[in-house]
């Protein structure tokens, strides 16, 4: 959690860094093992000691443009060093900079330089002398006092710049240490989008299942965590949140993710139907995402729809829409709307969230505005908790199908105008009988 800004002569060698480095931490208490990465000007980009530091601890390089480091109030600026290289601080700066980027990640990222490859390094075109100056710049607060530095400086920063130097080895050094909220993970996070079907472990795709295994964090409905529990393994991080917190699920994978964990968002059926997976997108677009960071995989899942239909026949051969009576995100009136297009467009429809404790009249309505286009007798199945210990399927007309048991986890078929039922199956014709083959 310890990010270390450092500025240094030209020149300065490894030893001395890691002199300057032991002085400090020793001095303050503070253990190197928490050492996140160093943080410098881009100037400093190709500074032979530093870089060699760098890959022999194995930590990243955080190199930062002047001007982002300029805007960071810290407690010793300088003049001197301000108009040598444009920013009034080195060391403090982008150790307060490099410290809050975890912080800041649902505000876009900073986007800085991160290098640890001396052979691609870029040179340097300042002098020594003048990136030597934040060196001889004696320390003192901004024109305003400490009360002009912002809460996230103030609170970051363990460290003030402190100057090294060793009879042994020439050069000199200038060390800061802020602290991060959150620890450095040095991985790009992912998040995996997974549609885990019906309910039952043999419903699950392959690549569903292996993506949830080698996912840090598993997050979803707690019903739905507990179907696939058999399939997490130990070390992974858990959250099974309740129902209608559906929002805090997502801005919770998407900031575990941002931090550079794997994060597995599951969603019951497919997830990009009626599940996650779109408001995961959602929540990635309020913070600017660039599409790319993290890293987004969609791993589709049998639907609800598709399971009824195997229960029952083939219902859908032929043109068929989904519609969800739930008025909770959707107005009422637009609900109306669509049941009364699909009705006269002659659809086989799907029904999902049918009908609540309270929430009785949406499927009432429905009913009747079917019935109002086709026949009493049409098809309707009714499956409940499809694949799991308590599924119940129900074949019935459209006129009797609120004689039976209807709840949130029924998923409601409706046939069109030919659909019909054949020895307890529920079929949908395409017409392939009724046509006469070309030749």
């Amino acid at each position: 959690v310890l990010w270390v800004g450092i500025g240094c002569e030209r020149g300065s060698p490894q030893a001395l860094i890691e002199y300057a480095l032991e002085q400090v931490f020793r001095k303050n208490h503070l253990a190197l093992g928490a050492i996140a990465g160093i943080a410098t000007l881009d100037l400093k980009a190709d500074e032979v000691g530093l870089i060699e530091l760098c890959q022999a601890q194995n930590w990243p390089l955080q190199c930062f443009p002047a001007e982002q480091l300029k805007d960071i109030a810290v407690p010793n600026p300088s003049e001197v060093v301000a108009a040598a290289v444009g920013t009034g601080s080195v060391a403090e700066a982008a150790a307060i900079l490099a410290a809050s980027i975890p912080a800041r990640a649902a505000k876009g990222p900073l986007n800085p330089s991160i290098l640890g490859d001396f052979e691609t390094a870029q040179r340097s075109q300042a002098s020594p002398e003048l990136q030597n100056s934040e060196l001889r710049t004696p320390q003192h607060w901004g024109a305003g006092g400490p009360q002009d530095i912002p809460q996230e400086s103030t609170t970051s920063l363990r460290v003030q710049k402190q100057i090294i130097r060793h009879p042994d080895y020439p050069g000199a050094v200038t060390v800061a240490i802020a602290q991060a909220e959150t620890e450095y993970t040095g991985r790009t996070g992912e998040l995996l989008l997974v549609g885990t079907g019906p309910g039952s472990l043999d419903q699950i795709t392959p690549a569903a299942k292996a993506a949830i295994n080698r996912a840090d964090v598993v997050i979803g409905y707690t019903l739905y965590v507990d179907l696939i529990r058999s399939l997490l393994r130990p070390g992974q991080i858990i959250e099974a949140l309740p129902i209608t917190q559906e929002r805090q699920r997502a801005e919770r994978a998407t900031t575990l993710a941002n931090w550079g964990l794997t994060v597995a968002v599951i969603s019951s059926g497919d997830c990009g139907i009626y599940g996650m997976g779109g408001l995961v997108l959602e929540v990635l677009k309020t913070q600017n995402w660039d599409g790319k960071t993290p890293a987004v995989q969609i791993f589709p899942g049998i639907s609800a729809l598709q399971s009824a239909a195997s229960r029952v026949g083939a219902p859908l051969m032929h043109d068929f829409c989904a519609i969800s009576l739930s008025d909770l995100l959707t107005p009422w009136e637009v609900i109306q709307k669509r049941l009364i297009a699909a009705a006269q467009a002659d659809f086989t429809v799907a029904l999902y969230n049918p009908k609540s404790k309270t929430r009785t009249e949406q499927i009432q309505f429905a009913q009747q505005t079917f019935l109002q286009h086709r026949q009493p007798d049409t098809p309707v199945a009714l499956a409940h908790s499809l694949y799991r210990p308590d599924e119940q399927i129900v074949l019935t007309t459209l006129g009797d199908m609120l004689n039976h048991p209807i709840d949130m986890l029924t998923t409601v078929l409706i046939g069109n105008q030919s659909s019909l039922t054949h020895a307890g199956w529920f079929i949908t014709p395409r017409g392939y009988l009724g046509f006469k083959q070309l030749e």
